[in-house]
């Protein structure tokens, strides 16, 4: 089912949904996301297998506090400073799990530590409320392919396969939260906080993750965030065969992210509009989507990077 014009009831109903083990997807500031009780072994294999997704890449833990996390994980001082200033917020800390957790090891992928959120959007916190326990929510979309910001979006990759979805409209942001951890403090995925507003915090470097560095957090896959066209990107001039994906004053882009260059607006209509470009394709013409050039500062770093990914080799 899909509910609409949400109010306290289907909040509530959300909640008692996931309480009780079932998938449920719902609106975050970010991206939709696909949630499931994250005690629960069971219910997070059907995350993986309604998702496709890889055993090894591991889900974020969305909880209704502060309190909620320190019930889970281990957060050292700094890890606290960003917490009190950032939370709730678009941003994922990647923390050591507590001896004493209940965590399934399904979520973490068998790590030692946890990726863990405490949303920003209002929905959001009532159905973690309502849910009363930590709530495992990987994008509400097939694997690897264009991250969902509506709920018609989500019904598009996985509708009749869950028991719910929430509509409360277009996300917020439109990509994924940042993803760091601390000590030092490293980079694991760019999103709407950037590292400036990281280091303005901590007065401390924030150092980028490697490429081939192994995989502790979700997004961190070469190959995410797909269309099933080809992507090219830092586009000027596109060849006939390709639709251009227009950036700041552009002429002749099929469609635009941002004429005005706004790199905040660009976010948000960035998986709606790699959408809209790979549905209006033929797979028959393999049609290829080019993108414009977009400035890697503050969120265009995020932009980039997941441009990057969806233009990156096939497996």
């Amino acid at each position: 089912m899909i509910t609409k014009n949400l109010e306290i009831d289907e909040t509530f109903l959300a909640g008692k949904l996931l309480r009780d083990g079932k998938l449920v997807a719902f609106p975050t500031e970010t991206v939709y996301g696909l949630g499931a009780r994250a005690d629960s072994d069971n219910s997070i294999k059907r995350i993986f297998d309604v998702k496709g997704r890889p055993s090894f890449n591991p889900l974020i833990v969305h909880v209704a506090s502060i309190r909620m996390a320190k019930d889970i994980a281990i957060f050292d001082k700094q890890t606290l400073k960003l917490i009190n200033k950032l939370w709730p917020g678009p941003i994922t800390f990647v923390v050591p799990l507590k001896n004493d957790h209940n965590i399934s090891k399904f979520v973490t992928a068998g790590l030692d530590s946890v990726a863990i959120r405490f949303p920003k959007s209002t929905i959001a916190q009532q159905i973690l409320l309502s849910a009363g326990v930590p709530i495992a929510a990987p994008s509400a979309n097939l694997s690897g392919r264009i991250s969902p910001t509506s709920a018609s979006e989500v019904f598009e990759d996985l509708g009749g396969k869950i028991n719910a979805i929430l509509d409360g409209g277009p996300c917020e942001v439109g990509v994924e939260s940042t993803i760091i951890k601390t000590d030092p403090i490293t980079l694991l995925r760019p999103g709407v906080i950037s590292p400036e507003d990281i280091r303005h915090i901590t007065g401390t470097e924030v150092f980028l993750s490697h490429e081939d560095a192994s995989i502790t957090a979700p997004g961190q896959l070469k190959s995410h965030y797909a269309p099933k066209a080809p992507v090219r990107l830092n586009v000027h001039n596109p060849e006939p065969n390709e639709v251009l994906l227009g950036f700041g004053d552009v002429g002749n882009a099929t469609l635009n992210l941002s004429p005005s260059a706004n790199l905040s607006e660009a976010a948000k209509n960035l998986f709606y509009m790699l959408r809209k470009l790979d549905q209006a394709l033929s797979k028959d013409d393999f049609k290829v989507i080019a993108v414009s050039p977009i400035p890697k500062i503050g969120i265009g770093l995020a932009i980039n990077d997941r441009l990057k990914r969806a233009s990156a080799p096939r497996y």
